[in-house]
Formats: C-alpha cells, structure tokens, sequence
C-alpha cells in the first residue's frame, strides 16, 4: 500500500519488508492548502517561502507554529530573534522529536531568502562542493528524506510515459511503481496529492530511507541516482548498515550547514513577522 501524506501518517505494516502494494480500498488523499497568507506577505519582486509554489500544500498549522514562535518571542525582545533562526531550531526539535539525533544549532542568523533547485546529483555535488560540503556530507544530509513527503508533480515523469519502451522508469520496484500510480493519479487535477518520501517507516527518523535504495523504493530521481553513483553508493551501503554512523554524520553536517552563508550583524534583517517581509 502506498501511503499518502495524511494528518497523521500511517506507518507501513507489510510483514515480510516487501515493497506495499497500491492502495486499492482508499482513494487519494491531499492535506488541503494552507490559508491564504496575510495580504502583503510576498511582493512583485520577492515570494515568500510560505508563497512558494512547491509549499503551497503545506497545512497551515505548521506555519502557525512558526507565526506563533515569533510573536512570544517578539513580545519578550523584539528585533532580536530572526525567523531563519526558528526555523533551524524546529527544524533540529523535529528531527528529534521523530527519532533522530539532537545536534546543536548556534543562533544569531539574520534572515534571507532559500532557493529550490532541481538538480542531478553531478550538479548536487558540485553545489554542496563548491560550499566546503563533502560528498559524504550530502548523502547523509539527503538522509533527511527518511521523513517528509512529495508532491506528485515532483516525480509523475518517472511514472507516467516514462519513455517509448516503458511508461515508468525501471529503477522503481514494480509493486512500488503500480502504488505511485495510483496514488498520484488525479496529481493534474488536484496539484496538492502527495506521497512519503519513506513509505516503511514514514513517522520515524531512522536509516530505513537508505535500506529502501537497493529494493527500487527511492521516490525521486535524485534518490536513484544517490544509489547509482559510484561517488555516493559507498556512503548510501554504510548508513543503510549503519544507523548510529548515519546519526552521526547527519547531526555533524547539520551543524555545519546550519552556519553556512548565515547572514549576521548588518546584513539582511530581522522580520517582524515570519509570514511577510518587513
């Protein structure tokens, strides 16, 4: 069965570790869009995360804890605590809350803007390299995918008319692929359907995201290619083996990337509010 993003996520219950089988006796299923944000939130010239097409499907109430972080924080010392630094600790506190390893967030950031690019795992390499990450680093960093979900839209290319000779790509376990297919189905009519980024253990932050690889249970084509590659399979087989190693590495590359290109002292500003800039 494929499991879909849901209020609360059901956790896989397959027996023998096999791949789920597609959901036959529940159809798809969204998390309606958040609410409109306050006017005034993105502008002609800068869309706000919460704007963002791929966060529009995002339920509401993740962004209020967010919204309602920064006005207790506000009320205590206002200007002083930026909402990219209440990101990177919900971010951390998440991770842990589900299962994963605590590591330190320093604090100080000013906020600024994140883009979301789509690439191959060449260009990610590239980009991770050219900002001091290793390659290592990046896998376990992509292990991040053991929670989560994806929007349809994201990865149908690979499962609708994938090619001349096959209409899915064959990296997919079949059993796997047949479940995408219909859990995506009306993913033109409703752009908000989306799926587990780890359909056996989605609720727990765990290694399972790298066991999935080599069974063809990887949702994106990044995922593929991460098990593909001769530069990142070595670290994908150690973490999948491994789990107390890929928690180790994941909180020490988290620590990292979270200081790297921060914006401190004059640069970029301390919102406000985190749902509009100032």
């Amino acid at each position: 069965m494929i499991l879909k993003k849901k209020t609360k996520p059901k956790t896989a219950t397959d027996a023998d570790d096999r791949p789920p089988t597609p959901a036959t006796d529940d159809p798809p299923r969204s998390h309606p869009p958040h609410p409109d944000p306050p006017s005034g939130s993105s502008t002609p010239f800068n869309i706000t995360e919460r704007d963002a097409d791929i966060n529009l499907s995002l339920p509401g109430d993740a962004f209020d804890v967010v919204v309602r972080a920064k006005i207790a924080v506000e009320l205590a010392c206002p200007g002083t605590v930026s909402c990219a630094d209440i990101l990177a600790v919900a971010a951390r506190d998440l991770v842990t809350m589900m299962g994963g390893p605590y590591y330190s967030v320093p604090l100080g950031r000013r906020d600024g803007t994140l883009p979301l690019p789509t690439m191959t795992i060449s260009q990610i390499i590239d980009v991770f390299g050219s900002r001091g990450f290793s390659v290592q680093e990046m896998v376990a960093l992509t292990g991040a995918h053991t929670i989560g979900f994806s929007h349809c839209k994201e990865f149908t290319a690979a499962i609708y008319n994938y090619s001349r000779a096959e209409q899915s790509d064959p990296e997919y376990s079949p059993r796997y692929e047949a479940g995408l297919r219909n859990a995506c189905a009306d993913f033109e009519k409703n752009p908000t359907l989306s799926v587990f980024n780890d359909i056996m253990t989605p609720n727990k932050f765990d290694n399972a995201y790298f066991q999935n690889l080599p069974k063809g249970l990887g949702l994106l084509k990044s995922d593929h290619a991460l098990f593909n590659d001769p530069r990142t399979r070595p670290y994908v087989d150690l973490y999948a083996n491994d789990q107390s190693k890929f928690f180790y590495a994941f909180a020490r590359a988290m620590e990292k990337l979270s200081v790297y290109g921060i914006q401190t002292g004059r640069k970029g500003e301390i919102r406000r509010r985190c749902d509009e800039f100032n």
